[in-house]
């Protein structure tokens, strides 16, 4: 059922899907324009290859741009043949897939290249929130076609020879690509916010069979993607010796171990991705102070605080999370607010936006405290108080407004070291125990960090037949 074209698009393609699953839409498609002479070049699919296949048995339809013809540039068919992609995921209920290796705007084709693009990006912003759309990087991605990949769900890029920018770095005054390559792979994933995950060909067509697996197929597909074989009620060692790191804990608590960590090169101080949970598919948001390796070792340390790009990136997982009704799982461990000059620059509206995206979504919301809780940064992240469903913390977690040394500092000002002690003691049993928290209604259940998992497990289970009633309006404007 495959296509003859052995080009690098079709091969990625065949590596993309199930063995023999693909068939290709549109392959006698060719440039319909004739200026420049473009009528005497060949053009076999117009520089892209469509069609549909299966990932796992599961639906996906797929477009890989093909640089051997006219460097895979986008003309008025390539650019309909795209469009038409769209148009069937959106009838059918299933995923689309770019794979784009392109030079960008076919110049020979002026206006109908652009009006091209404008069909990408408006089949784009239809789909969002109704078909999952996934991008990969394997070549050029520049200019105008840098917003196909951002306006995407998720995206990956190849290492090496992967390029994504607006302006090419030689264009930024200042700077050479020898100084520093805006376009690279590594830049993108720490600086853009759009990157998923970089690596190999094969690493990143390996990683896109394993986020559709875990992903409702629409918005109106079943979290439970998956049948479960672990043990439900697991004991998961070592949770409050790593709790530094939530890649450990969700890595831990999750079926068979498996979490797949989105934007993981951004913004580390909060991490965010899928597990499993008794088959179904949970999103999770969470705040992270250590990094540590394969070998258990540390190699990054970020203070409790939450960060503008942090929040961001929270923010938009979740809005995505609600847009196909993922459960939210967040693991709380923060004090305060990062303090820098940049920070305060865009602090208060992205803490804004995630706060908004907590408090609005009516998926199922579980917040975990493993942590520090204090203060207005703890209410934002997914608390009781902003809509959290349950709100479950480790027996030596902290809940208040802040640390008690410092709250002992500011109403004790004048009062001698031993007074202050006594004061902090006393404010930590008072307003900043878990129990406190407790008593007032603001925690539901204070848990053993070993039997996380089974306690997870049980309200994400309860809270499957959730149903939330939302006001008469339009929308927010956050």
């Amino acid at each position: 059922m495959n296509s003859s074209n052995d080009s690098m698009a079709m091969q990625r393609i065949s590596m993309l899907v199930d063995e023999n699953s693909f068939v290709e839409i549109g392959s006698l498609v060719t440039a319909r324009s004739t200026d420049f002479n473009l009528a005497a070049a060949d053009t076999p699919s117009d520089g892209v290859i469509t069609g549909h296949g299966q990932i796992d048995g599961s639906l996906v339809f797929v477009y890989s741009q093909d640089a051997s013809v006219l460097n895979g540039t986008i003309g008025e068919m390539h650019a309909k043949k795209i469009a038409a992609v769209y148009d069937m995921a959106m009838k059918m209920g299933a995923p689309v897939i770019g794979l784009i290796d392109c030079a960008g705007m076919r110049l020979q084709e002026s206006v109908d290249a652009l009006d091209g693009f404008g069909q990408i990006y408006t089949k784009e912003v239809a789909a969002s929130g109704v078909i999952p759309q996934i991008t990969a990087i394997f070549g050029n991605c520049g200019g105008g076609l840098a917003v196909v990949p951002a306006l995407s769900d998720f995206a990956f890029m190849e290492s090496s020879k992967g390029k994504m920018f607006i302006n090419a770095p030689n264009a930024i005054e200042g700077n050479r690509v020898e100084k520093c390559d805006t376009a690279s792979a590594d830049f993108a994933s720490e600086e853009n916010g759009c990157i998923d995950a970089v690596g190999t060909q094969e690493e990143i067509l390996g990683k896109i069979r394993a986020l559709v697996t875990m992903l409702p197929l629409n918005n109106e597909g079943d979290v439970y993607t998956d049948d479960c074989t672990d043990d439900l009620n697991r004991v998961c060692e070592s949770m409050e010796a790593m709790k530094g790191d939530p890649r450990y804990l969700l890595g831990q608590i999750s079926d068979h171990n498996v979490f797949f960590e989105t934007k993981a090169g951004f913004a580390k101080e909060m991490v965010t991705g899928f597990i499993k949970l008794n088959g179904m598919t949970v999103g999770a948001v969470a705040n992270c102070t250590e990094v540590y390796d394969e070998e258990g070792k540390k190699t990054e340390a970020f203070e409790p605080v939450l960060s503008a790009r942090g929040c961001n990136k929270a923010a938009e997982f979740v809005s995505y999370c609600d847009a196909y009704e993922i459960p939210v799982l967040t693991i709380t461990n923060v004090k305060g607010y990062k303090a820098t000059m940049c920070a305060e620059k865009n602090l208060a509206k992205a803490v804004a936006r995630m706060t908004s995206a907590f408090a609005s979504a009516t998926c199922p919301k579980l917040n975990l405290i493993t942590g520090q809780a204090y203060g207005s940064a703890y209410v934002a992240m997914n608390s009781k108080s902003v809509g959290a469903d349950f709100v479950y913390a480790w027996k030596d977690a902290k809940v208040g407004m802040m640390e008690a040394q410092m709250a002992a500092k500011i109403m004790y000002a004048e009062a001698s070291a031993d007074v202050l002690a006594e004061k902090a003691k006393e404010y930590d049993a008072l307003q900043s125990s878990v129990l406190s928290a407790a008593r007032r209604g603001y925690v539901d259940l204070v848990i053993d960090a070993a039997d996380t998992r089974k306690y997870l497990v049980n309200a994400f289970e309860l809270l499957y037949t959730k149903c939330a009633g939302v006001p008469d309006k339009k929308h927010g404007t956050k």
